[in-house]
């Protein structure tokens, strides 16, 4: 027993231990909530085209924000705004979104609510009609709320409860001031009398409510179980426990009273925002503490706040006299803005001994710090430091003094005086050696500056580095000591020094031809104490060994978008900081397997710091001061963000035929068996996300039954689809937020009708048509048939002639056979005798060649020769004989036997051919020899080869055609 209740005595202990440290970490992270103000969107009139005022604000089931604007009823669904006017143009004074698809509305004496119709337009309802005639309003409606199955409508006159169809009316002694709903109770003012609750349709005194005086009650807000929060015009606000109201303290209560409550609105349970008519909003935590104060001074644009409404992510929507705006109220984030332009560009920004300094394009900029001071953004007052007009390159806390470097030269800085450490110009970066800690090494205009330690214990400049007078805007020294500077245009340089760090002993320069992706702006970063150098293509690595760079795949591939970063800043423990051209990341080493990237509570700073220049120091490990273009910013790592929220899922707008001009065919995604005619087959579809922090949201979209798959993701809100064919389609859509979370594919389903051709009337016109085909077709399929039958007979007729000709044809084709082989045989004896008569004159020919040879070798009796005169006798006779025309005459005859007309075909086609150059064509074409040609030409067998070659000349033949085919061939 003793033992049980020791052990239940340690639990409470340990209970109310973590109790406190939570409390404890809860009261130091609502004292930094007022280190800034929270971010402000700002929707001007210029924006959502409309008028100025705007009355009241809700969210619609969809979650689209509805506001009573002075114009009618204006929504905004993240993307794009849409006025709705009222039938007769009235003012919307109030609006409530009952959850269910319907936005009530109310104006001068006019009530009624806005919904999409089946066919999917956004139409108006009246319910004026409703009312019994004597009650029917004849004043503006100021509150609309919305429960189950009631509405409630009040004006200054009467209470309007529609339930059902039908309207009840409750009426007051006086008129009302305004309703409200606070939880499940409704409280209402009767002027001249006091504070009622509205119960079952009638009204019930609150007693000790006349202490809330006269100036009127204007907010109720539920404030603990059983009590609430009432805020009065001029008396402040009070606190209702069931019985009494007592006043409450806050921080805040002079200045409600003085600047005139004009509503209010619950936050997230622990916070409570009221609106004034003169100076903007105020927001109290429930000790009454002043966390923020809202005006046009931090970024309203009115300081005349007419409503005040809270959505499901706790965005505070500001219904202004002049525009709408949008606080993000539980942001880690928080903000301070230059509105007056006082300090200009911020390059660098740090807080160092209760003070917080600006480094600017014009000068040195500071002011007190006090975070744990109510308000303490609002009571920041910035001051120029006395001679430090000019630009401000860096400022870094070493060994508790901040150093500050400027165009004109370093300085130490000393509360809000400058004390002037070195002359060189345009101080960009300074940092310990890694090797020596006792060295300050600087990066500057001209080159690189050393700093030690004076006998003071000062930071005092030392020389410059002799050897290397290149601009160095970022210095990095690695493990083995050198020193490695970046150049904007000429890559990188790895510097060797000397001992006393006074000269450049080695110095190389690194460009694309060694490993780098290109010369310009390649710069260095370190990562757990090693060397990375980032370019546009990721992040790269120096190998000693090689002398090359490489592209650092492990961490690139972890990295994806962001390997693409020129800026590694370290932040607590394993976390760094990464800049990607103006967009900022915070990534979690922890596990280095897989980092944890959080790039989304940050998208709202994209764009805004000063690119290349990025700063961000650490004011502590959990508060860290992010430098902007025209101030600063306050990250606080113990603000979570909400948890656990839904996206909403993509809306489709508008759906439009765009055939000929575009025509709206359904305002919303939730129409049902839309039929597009298929003459109207091209479609435009307008989607949007109703997300309104501020985040980078693309879409991707995919039509069933015509796409492939999901299209690329994209910033467009639009796509149109034209030319589609019959059939059922589905639209689908869906958005990723910040590159990374993607919501539900909203669908939208389609049909496109088939073409009037297609349809069941044409296919029954067709069965008809086809049935009166048929019976015409057997009409003239008889009548078809007689005339066949006719064509056949005499067909039969013609066929019968046919083949009487054909055996006539056939019959003088045999005679034509048997004479061409007649013919045939002919020829081939002429060939033979034209061959054999050749023969003969060849054999002639040679045996008188030889018997001339003879002839020169015979001799008398005595020796001698025969007398020449004897032998030119017998030699001419063999000459005579050797060539003989007759010869000739008889070759040529048999030749034109064989070869019909051939000598006439070769004096047309060349006339410049000689009777002895036709005679070699014939010998040819018998394929002769030249040995045989010499010997019927009665010449050498060199003379023919001569003789060959005129004749080539003469018939113009190619060098490598032969002269006996080419003969043959004619």
């Amino acid at each position: 027993m003793v033992l049980s209740l020791v052990k239940r005595e340690g639990k409470f202990r340990l209970i109310v231990s973590l109790l406190s440290i939570f409390l404890a970490l809860a009261v130091k992270a609502e004292g930094n909530r007022s280190l800034g103000y929270p971010y402000i969107q700002n929707y001007t009139k210029l924006i959502y085209q409309a008028g100025n005022q705007n009355w009241s604000v809700t969210r619609g089931a969809d979650g689209v924000m509805y506001y009573g604007n002075s114009n009618g009823l204006l929504a905004f669904d993240g993307n794009s705004w849409q006025l709705y006017p009222m039938p007769h143009k009235e003012i919307v004074r109030a609006v409530a979104a009952d959850g269910k698809g319907r936005v009530y509305v109310g104006g001068f004496g006019e009530m009624g609510y806005w919904s999409y119709g089946k066919d999917g337009l956004f139409r108006y309802t009246s319910l004026v009609n409703l009312v019994p005639e004597q009650y029917r309003p004849k004043d503006e409606i100021w509150k609309i709320y919305t429960e189950k199955d009631k509405v409630y409508f009040q004006s200054f006159g009467s209470i309007f409860i529609y339930q059902n169809g039908k309207i009840r009316v409750v009426r007051a002694e006086q008129p009302y001031l305004f309703l409200f709903r606070a939880g499940e109770r409704y409280f209402a003012e009767v002027l001249s009398k006091g504070l009622y609750e509205l119960k079952n349709d009638s009204l019930h005194f609150l007693k000790n409510s006349q202490k809330l005086g006269r100036s009127g009650v204007l907010s109720v807000l539920p404030f603990s179980e059983g009590r609430y929060l009432v805020g009065t015009a001029k008396e402040g606000v009070f606190l209702y426990d069931g019985n009494d109201f007592v006043p409450w303290e806050n921080e805040a209560n002079g200045y409600l009273k003085a600047f005139q409550l004009n509503n209010g609105a619950r936050i997230n349970k622990n916070y409570y925002a009221f609106g004034t008519i003169l100076n903007g909003v105020v927001i109290l935590d429930k000790s009454g503490k002043l966390v923020h104060k809202l005006n046009k001074s931090s970024g309203l644009q009115n300081n005349t706040v007419l409503n005040l409404y809270t959505d499901t992510t706790q965005n505070l929507w500001v219904g202004l006299d002049n525009g709408i705006d949008r606080v993000e109220v539980n942001s880690p984030l928080y903000f301070y803005f230059d509105k007056a332009g006082t300090f200009g560009t911020v390059y660098s920004s740090i807080v160092h001994g209760g003070k917080i300094y600006l480094g600017t394009n014009q000068g040195l900029f500071y002011s007190d710090w006090n975070p744990g001071k109510s308000n303490a953004a609002q009571n920041l007052n910035f001051r120029m430091i006395e001679h430090s007009q000019g630009q401000v390159w860096e400022l870094a806390v070493l060994d508790g003094e901040l150093l500050c470097g400027h165009n004109e030269g370093t300085f130490r800085v000393e509360g809000s005086e400058l004390v002037k450490v070195s002359d060189i110009k345009g101080g960009w970066t300074i940092k310990k050696l890694r090797t020596d800690p006792s060295v300050l090494i600087q990066g500057t205009y001209t080159g690189l500056a050393v700093y030690r330690k004076d006998r003071s214990g000062h930071w005092a400049f030392a020389h410059k580095v002799e050897g290397f007078s290149e601009p160095s805007r970022n210095v990095e020294q690695d493990h083995t000591g050198n020193i490695w500077v970046s150049h904007a245009y000429k890559g990188l340089f790895k510097l060797s020094l000397s001992q006393d760090v006074r000269k450049v002993v080695a110095a190389k320069s690194f460009d694309a031809s060694d490993g780098l992706p290109g010369d310009h702006k390649v710069n260095i970063s370190q990562l757990f104490n090693r060397l990375l150098f980032s370019s546009d293509s990721g992040f790269y690595l120096y190998d000693e060994l090689s002398s090359r760079f490489s592209p650092y795949t492990e961490l690139n591939s972890k990295l994806g978008d962001l390997a693409a970063s020129n800026r590694i800043i370290p932040a607590s423990g394993k976390k760094h900081w990464f800049i990607n051209h103006g967009k900022v990341a915070l990534v979690d080493f922890e596990k280095p397997q897989a980092p944890r990237i959080n790039t989304n509570q940050f998208s709202i700073l994209d764009g805004r710091m000063v690119q290349e220049y990025e700063s961000i120091s650490k004011i502590s490990d959990s508060i860290y001061l992010i430098s902007i273009d025209d101030g600063f910013v306050v990250y606080n790592t113990e603000l979570k963000p909400q948890m656990g929220l839904v996206l909403p899922p993509v809306l489709i707008r508008e759906v439009a035929d765009i055939t000929e001009r575009p025509e709206l065919l359904s305002g919303t995604g939730q129409q049902e068996g839309l039929e597009l005619p298929f003459e109207h087959n091209n479609i435009r579809f307008t989607y949007a996300l109703p997300y309104y922090k501020q985040a980078s949201v693309q879409f991707q979209y995919f039509l069933e039954g015509y796409s492939k798959g999901w299209s690329a993701w994209g910033a467009a809100t639009q796509k149109e689809f034209t030319n589609l064919s019959q059939g059922e389609y589905g639209f689908k859509v869906r958005a990723r937020i910040n590159g990374e979370t993607i919501t539900e594919a909203t669908l939208y389903q389609f049909t496109v009708l088939p073409p009037w051709y297609a349809t069941w009337w044409a296919f029954a016109g067709y069965a008809v048509l086809g049935l009166g085909l048929l019976w015409v077709g057997r009409l003239l399929y008889n009548k078809k048939l007689q005339r066949d039958h006719q064509r056949i007979e005499e067909q039969m007729e013609k066929e019968k002639q046919e083949q009487l000709r054909q055996e006539a044809m056939l019959h003088e084709q045999k005679l034509v056979k048997l004479r061409n082989e007649q013919l045939k045989s002919e020829l081939s004896s002429k060939s033979r005798e034209l061959a054999s008569t050749a023969l003969n004159i060849v054999n002639k020919n040679e045996m008188l060649q030889n018997i001339s040879h003879e002839l020169n070798k015979l001799q008398d009796a005595e020796g001698n020769r025969l007398p020449e005169k004897q032998l030119k006798k017998i030699q001419k006779i063999i000459t005579e004989g050797m060539s003989s025309q007759n010869d000739w005459e008889l070759f040529e005859k048999s030749f034109n036997e064989t070869n019909a007309n051939y000598f006439k075909k070769l004096k047309e086609g060349y006339p410049e051919l000689t009777p002895n150059d036709l005679k070699l064509c014939a010998y040819l074409r018998m394929n002769m020899c030249s040995k045989e040609i010499a010997s019927l030409l009665n010449i050498t067998v060199r003379g023919v080869e001569l003789r060959r070659y005129r004749l080539r000349k003469k018939l113009n033949m190619e060098h490598d055609k032969n002269l006996v085919e080419f003969v043959m061939e004619i």
